[in-house]
């Protein structure tokens, strides 16, 4: 099953390629609170809704997509977890200590959303093309044997960072946590619709020229492992998500006028725009093409405010 927000947060159910079906009068009554917290609640009781879901489905006036504006399809996760160097890869040959970090919900935004590049002395802005997985029930100290049990299901994610900003050091919260810094969607796909997660091909493209090309297989800690140790520093709510990392060669500087989008096998593509109202530029390089010619990886700043003074 394939949900979806939209409009004003309403619940549907996509129904074929083009339409969905809007079951927000089946769910409404899940739990009190703002259109946006309803799908938490939803996805905590889907055992519940599902037969009832299913009828509306299946009896529901179809909604064609082209006919809405659709919404993150987790509009407000109460946490989002991020998994940092996790991939296997030509630049990171050797299987990475499992580390991560946490983004805003603040910057949750959904299809055809804006990424907006702030004022800030960042080397570069990119995006990671990444598997998010969201959490189904309540999830504390979990053993990686039982983990994938508390997985609902799955989203495309993209990662937002402004590199190395001052000072030195100070990395993961200013550099992830900027609003509109963590794209979701276009849908929210069931566990049972993705048999094996670790096999699904990930491609990001910016304007139309694909940029990341890569398997779940190359992911260093695998999906159980990421929810044991995620859960063994705090709890997880349903509707959270962990995002799962990235393989970094085909990272690439996003700038203003960009029109980026991110397909995960079986979920979806997902479209957005970036704007930069500073209109600042970079060779259009991947890191791993920079990696091969043995230079730093991270491409400079060709020119705007912040870049490097030529001598």
């Amino acid at each position: 099953m394939k949900l979806v927000c939209f409009d004003d947060f309403q619940l549907g159910v996509l129904k074929g390629a083009e339409n969905i079906v809007d079951i927000t009068p089946v769910v409404r009554d899940a739990a009190p609170g703002t259109p946006q917290t309803l799908i938490n609640a939803v996805i905590e009781r889907f055992a519940h809704f599902r037969g009832q879901i299913e009828k509306a489905v299946a009896e529901g006036k179809p909604i064609p997509l082209s006919a809405v504006k659709l919404r993150p399809p987790v509009p407000n996760p109460g946490n989002i977890d991020c998994m940092a160097v996790n991939y296997v890869e030509e630049m990171f040959p050797t299987p990475p200590p499992i580390n991560g970090f946490q983004k805003s919900h603040n910057a949750i935004i959904g299809p055809g959303d804006t990424m907006i590049l702030p004022d800030a002395p960042a080397t570069i802005f990119e995006g990671e093309a990444e598997l998010g997985v969201v959490i189904g029930k309540r999830a504390s100290n979990v053993n990686a044997a039982q983990a994938m049990d508390y997985v609902f299901g799955y989203v495309n994610f993209i990662d937002g960072s402004a590199r190395e900003l001052p000072p030195p050091g100070n990395t993961f919260y200013q550099t992830k946590s900027r609003e509109t810094f963590a794209p979701i969607g276009p849908y929210l796909v069931t566990a049972d619709e993705i048999p094996d997660p670790h096999a699904l091909q990930v491609k990001l493209w910016v304007n139309g020229v694909l940029k990341q090309d890569f398997s779940t297989a190359d992911m260093a800690n695998k999906i159980p492992r990421c929810i044991e140790w995620v859960s063994s520093i705090h709890h997880l709510d349903p509707g959270d998500i962990i995002a799962t990392g990235t393989n970094h060669g085909g990272l690439n500087p996003f700038m203003d006028g960009d029109i980026v989008e991110l397909e995960t096998a079986g979920l979806g593509r997902l479209k957005i725009n970036v704007r930069d109202d500073l209109k600042r530029t970079w060779p259009r390089e991947t890191r791993l093409e920079r990696h091969r010619k043995k230079l730093p990886t991270i491409t400079p700043q060709a020119s705007g405010k912040y870049a490097p003074v030529q001598k």
